[in-house]
């Protein structure tokens, strides 16, 4: 099989299995509905989300109709919403009719996905560094100030996270990385229902820890578990920092991904 091939079926099984999924298991505050070939999503978060397999051809009128329903359903809300955007997403000129319509782009990510089987299973870390499955709300408290340290911002989205793990404590899995009493590290794995697929979410590390083999020690443990739980593909939303480093490990880009988000104060 080419690189082109194996691409194409990695792209044909992301685009099939994990875009616009629903999981089975989720808290009471997240509710789902289609509108057309959308998937509206709210109670995640400060912000509602926009996902589709595809647009179905629409294009032109009917599409810009379809924006503009969102735009009022949100807006009846008082709250931003994100419309995730794919590099191969049709048509081709639906990132100026987003922009058009008062989107703003946020920084580009690339989709990677690797296979379970051909990934690192065994952590290394250094010495003085150990990860611990977080499994109290305490360890969710250490990690919103490792997002703080890391971002300089709140991430008040965290206790959606936990709300998430308490609901379906198998299908989200959340992991640190820790040097004494301090957490250096972290990042989640989601297992979504009636998938091949493992998600890999998270991964800030504090900046005196970097360049020390910790991301790619808590991607092994997360990786380990996959295998464990018969999963066949692993797939991120990589920043330009951590591309790099989950290609070397056998992730292999195959699309990319723009938040267009909207809010009121637009």
């Amino acid at each position: 099989m080419s690189p082109a091939d194996d691409i194409g079926r990695l792209l044909e099984a992301y685009d099939a299995q994990l875009r616009a999924h629903v999981h089975e298991r989720l808290p009471d505050s997240i509710h789902s509905e289609w509108d057309g070939p959308l998937l509206r999503t709210v109670g995640f978060g400060d912000r509602g989300w926009i996902e589709y397999h595809d647009l179905g051809g629409l294009d032109g009128g009917p599409l810009d109709d379809l924006i503009a329903r969102q735009i009022e359903f949100f807006a009846a809300r008082g709250q931003g919403f994100e419309w995730k955007l794919h590099g191969h997403d049709r048509p081709a000129d639906l990132p100026g009719r987003l922009r058009a319509a008062g989107f703003r782009p946020e920084d580009l990510e690339t989709v990677v996905i690797g296979c379970v089987d051909a990934l690192p299973h065994e952590p290394v870390v250094p010495d003085g560094v150990a990860i611990r499955e977080v499994t109290e709300r305490g360890g969710m408290a250490r990690i919103g100030e490792l997002e703080e340290a890391v971002w300089e911002e709140e991430h008040g989205w965290l206790d959606d996270l936990w709300a998430e793990h308490l609901a379906d404590p198998e299908g989200l899995r959340i992991f640190v990385a820790e040097a004494g009493d301090v957490t250096v590290s972290a990042g989640w794995v989601r297992f979504p229902s009636g998938t091949e697929f493992a998600t890999l979410w998270g991964g800030a590390t504090l900046a005196d820890w970097r360049g020390r083999g910790i991301y790619r020690a808590l991607v092994a443990e997360r990786t380990r578990l996959a295998a464990d739980r018969g999963r066949r593909y692993m797939e991120t939303d990589a920043s330009d920092d951590s591309r790099p480093i989950l290609e070397r490990l056998g992730f292999t880009a195959v699309t990319t991904t723009t938040p267009y988000v909207w809010s009121p104060s637009m």
